[in-house]
């Protein structure tokens, strides 16, 4: 997949296509996970819970596979009704006056009880997986990138949308098993 046609929704996935074919397998999801930091159990846990979710969602009209692949290019079929609203329905767009409508206590960045009141809100009657996977997205980040003063950045969440981030973390860690 060339840069320029990416979207930002493809960005935001396109670090855990480890070998860059357009296509995410479980392993991949895996790998991604670990090499942003996480532990074993919370990358296997991501990585089944991400691949069986997606994978059908992105390969409509084509049989079931059991390695799950997540096709880059047709991420935006994966939204799901408790998307927090930060893209839209193509995921082409980032929309942050979503982000911003929730952080009060600081300009640019959600306390733990702005998020859960963002969670809260954007939830669809009846749409439990969307539940699971909205609230599953934002802890995860929240856990991985809170600061000092347990704050998610604005710049943070926007370096998670549009790709960024992944690298980011992925070098930091690199460096400091280096030193």
């Amino acid at each position: 997949i060339e840069n320029n046609d990416e979207n930002v929704l493809q960005k935001h996935v396109m670090f855990f296509d480890r070998n860059k074919d357009g296509i995410i397998y479980p392993s991949e999801t895996f790998q991604g996970f670990r090499a942003i930091g996480c532990g074993y159990l919370l990358s296997i846990i991501a990585a089944t819970f991400i691949n069986v979710g997606l994978s059908r969602k992105t390969r409509r009209g084509k049989s079931f596979s059991l390695h799950f692949p997540i096709e880059v290019k047709n991420i935006h079929m994966s939204k799901h009704g408790n998307d927090s609203g930060v893209y839209d329905e193509q995921g082409s767009r980032l929309i942050v006056s979503t982000f911003v409508k929730y952080a009060r206590t600081h300009p640019d960045a959600l306390t733990l009880d702005e998020l859960n009141k963002f969670l809260k809100s954007n939830r669809e009657r009846k749409d439990f997986a969307g539940w699971l996977g909205s609230f599953t997205e934002w802890k995860i980040l929240y856990l991985l990138c809170k600061d000092e003063q347990s704050l998610l950045k604005k710049d943070v969440v926007r370096a998670t949308y549009d790709g960024s981030l992944f690298e980011r973390m992925a070098n930091e860690k690199e460096s400091k098993q280096k030193a």
